[in-house]
């Protein structure tokens, strides 16, 4: 790169805007050697067959270079736009519950060894993991348990697998081009509820419009909207993991609503 700027750190990573030889400008981490950049362009690669992605220009061990994503203010249009093209990526779908990589979400490992179907994949997969990891009290941990043994009850008619994004809040989803570019993927093959509610999880601009385009494109089961507790209960759990006990109370409020399902 002839030139770069410092756009501070995240996760342990350092990040830079860059300008290549060439004059493309550029977005690129790095950071200690790990499974997770060469995770991360694979699943932008998977995904962005169906779907805007930055270009992967290079990866290795200690880093990740992408395609610099000019943003613009979010507009209703934009979103209608988002949520069709977000239908459509879900039907490219996948081999599978799980993915031929490694995965994970922010700095954190996650399993993407295949499972036949989604309730034990996301239990055994997503959930349980991060609940050994929270340090909860034991009555919490208790909770949770019962909420996991009740997926297959609760999870809704089955669904063949979807191609997702993984961790779809709005931090993620660059506004650009008149619609969306995702970053900064968990990929694999999922519960496309898993995409919509994460979007709902911290907000998002003019996610009535996406969901109603989205629902336009590909409808959705019966009971989808009761079930985005059950769908949160992952990315709430990272971030107890990550972050501590100011999420607890979120956290335990989703498997409160899980139980009443």
């Amino acid at each position: 790169m002839r030139s770069t700027e410092d756009l501070g750190s995240s996760h342990g990573w350092r990040r830079q805007r860059g300008v290549l030889d060439d004059g493309r400008q550029v977005f690129a981490k790095s950071g200690v050697v790990s499974e997770v950049f060469t995770s991360e362009a694979a699943g932008l690669r998977w995904l962005g067959e169906a779907i805007a992605v930055p270009e992967v220009i290079d990866v290795g061990p200690d880093r990740l270079v992408l395609s610099w994503v000019e943003e613009e203010r979010p507009s209703a249009a934009a979103a209608e736009r988002f949520g069709r093209e977000l239908a459509r990526l879900h039907r490219a779908g996948a081999e599978g519950f799980g993915a031929p990589w490694p995965g994970f979400i922010a700095e954190l490992p996650m399993d993407n060894s295949p499972c036949d179907d989604w309730p034990a994949f996301y239990a055994e997969r997503r959930v349980l993991p991060f609940l050994r990891q929270a340090r909860l009290p034991s009555s919490d941990v208790a909770a949770v348990e019962r909420a996991v043994e009740r997926f297959a009850e609760v999870a809704g008619p089955a669904e063949p697998p979807s191609r997702i994004h993984g961790d779809l809040w709005s931090g993620n989803v660059l506004w650009s081009g008149q619609s969306a570019v995702l970053i900064d993927p968990a990929a694999h093959g999922g519960h496309r509820e898993t995409d919509l509610a994460m979007l709902a999880l911290f907000g998002l601009p003019h996610l009535d419009r996406v969901l109603g385009a989205y629902r336009e494109e590909w409808p959705l089961a019966d009971g989808w909207r009761e079930r985005v507790p059950l769908h949160q209960l992952h990315p709430l759990l990272v971030h107890v993991v990550l972050f501590g006990e100011s999420y607890r109370d979120s956290l335990m409020e989703a498997v409160r609503r899980v139980l009443a399902l």
